[in-house]
């Protein structure tokens, strides 16, 4: 996982609520062993429809996405997570968002941007009268902001996943951290009777 610090980049508007995670990615992608190419499944039923959001030009190439309140609740599938980001997106911004996918986004990259209502709302506005506007969000410092139109808005970011998406920590880097005391702790251990076998065996 790489360190995400500052990211900009235009947005799209999904002026919808309750977007549970078989919308995001429908079931039947579920079946793929690997972990690319779930970006071409992000949506897909709802990209069917021509008029979709993400099908019209003005928003190809968008970073990030403003969503209604509680996205991303329902199922706890990774496969969410990596659906968005396959597609390109590096940002979900939303009023609120499900646990289970907030934490799952926490651990592979994506930032999830809790803003107000009417923050949200406003964003919403703006992307869809100015589509090619440029947002920052600076993870560092809890912000978003559209200079040209003097946007700032704060948000909050628990600590930890603050800290994993600046040092770029997944689970195991996490980890690999406390690899000392880990070490020191294996060392007072008394060995099993498996242990003993493999060092003769050796």
């Amino acid at each position: 996982m790489e360190p995400v610090r500052i990211l900009s980049g235009r947005g799209v508007p999904l002026d919808r609520s309750d977007v549970d995670t078989d919308q995001i990615i429908p079931s039947e992608w579920l079946k793929r062993v690997e972990r690319t190419g779930f970006g071409r499944g992000l949506f897909s039923e709802w990209r069917d429809d021509a008029s979709f959001i993400l099908n019209q030009p003005d928003f190809h190439g968008a970073r990030f996405l403003v969503a209604g309140p509680r996205f991303g609740t329902g199922s706890s599938r990774e496969h969410a997570v990596w659906a968005l980001m396959d597609y390109g997106f590096s940002a979900i911004i939303a009023p609120s968002f499900g646990d289970i996918f907030r934490n799952n986004a926490s651990k592979q990259g994506l930032v999830t941007v809790v803003l107000r209502d009417d923050e949200c709302a406003h964003l919403s506005r703006m992307l869809h009268s100015s589509p090619r506007v440029e947002l920052t969000i600076d993870v560092e410092r809890g912000l978003v902001e559209i200079p040209e139109v003097g946007f700032v808005a704060h948000f909050e970011l628990n600590p930890i996943t603050r800290e994993r998406l600046l040092n770029g920590w997944d689970d195991i880097g996490i980890t690999l951290l406390h690899e000392e005391q880990i070490a020191a702790h294996e060392s007072h251990l008394r060995p099993t009777p498996l242990d003993t076998l493999r060092r003769h065996l050796m």
